[in-house]
């Protein structure tokens, strides 16, 4: 922002600021560049001396003067580029976890795994009604789309990013808007994204999975393990309160998800 200061002012300011953003400083400046990669807005350069001026009026950008002129408040946008950047990873994620893995694979066998089976568009029926080497396939191919939606957001953006794009990815997952709200489980999905936003509890998770599922032979108290673990090992590791309460949530739908397995479990008891 340039504007018109009294010369007079500026001369008897001897403490020349150099930085725009830091309001503690006084700031009579003459050049203004814009380093916004460096994310520092503007950034002036210091007057050497002020032992003439051309006129009584001078054109310069001043912040924070302390014996005169005008201050240079600086002030927020509409809207920060940054949030922009976070919600298309969130809508991007919701989209990609929309992808019919189950349903593609399925068709190209042969079955229907909304129709036959359990109904369930997902690696665990795929298995049943088609294939082991068809399973292995749906549920690299679901765990990829929360894995790379993640991994795009955590390079992009951070964890806090990297979390709205974990819960973005279930969702669209669980609930495609495009097929009526009715998805798969979303196990496979939270598995890939929690293994890229904490890989060595993603790890555990996955060994606790393949160990319940041996031991009992029931892949629905496999995802339930993982539901119940994640949270239990973020806080042991300390993770932030934030980060665990994201992976509660998670956990919530993936459960929610498996209502009718934990009756099934129940009444078999």
């Amino acid at each position: 922002m340039v504007v018109l200061v009294e010369a007079l002012s500026l001369e008897r300011d001897s403490h020349l600021g150099e930085n725009l953003l830091d309001r503690r400083a006084t700031l009579p400046v003459l050049i203004v560049v814009d380093l916004s990669a460096a994310r520092q807005g503007l950034v002036a350069k210091r007057l050497p001396h002020f032992e003439h001026l051309s006129g009584p009026l001078t054109p310069i950008v001043v912040g924070g003067h302390e014996n005169g002129g005008y201050p240079y408040r600086q002030r927020s946008p509409p809207y920060d580029g940054r949030v922009i950047e976070v919600v298309a990873l969130v809508v991007g994620a919701y989209v990609v976890g929309m992808f019919p893995t189950a349903t593609i694979v399925g068709q190209r066998l042969g079955v229907d795994p909304t129709r036959e089976g359990s109904g369930n568009p997902g690696a665990s029926n795929i298995y049943r009604l088609a294939s082991r080497k068809a399973g292995v396939i749906v549920g690299l191919i679901d765990m990829g789309k929360g894995a790379a939606p993640a991994a795009l957001a955590l390079m992009v953006s951070g964890r806090p990013a990297a979390h709205a794009v974990w819960v973005a990815a279930v969702v669209g997952h669980v609930w495609p808007v495009l097929r009526g709200f009715r998805g798969g489980k979303g196990v496979a999905t939270a598995g890939g994204a929690g293994l890229m936003i904490s890989p060595i509890i993603g790890l555990l998770c996955a060994l606790t999975f393949l160990v319940v599922v041996k031991v009992l032979r029931v892949a629905a108290l496999g995802s339930l393990s993982i539901a119940f673990s994640y949270p239990l090992l973020a806080t042991i590791a300390g993770l932030p309160a934030w980060e665990i309460l994201v992976s509660v949530g998670v956990a919530a739908i993936l459960v929610v998800r498996h209502q009718s397995n934990i009756r099934r479990l129940l009444s078999e008891r």
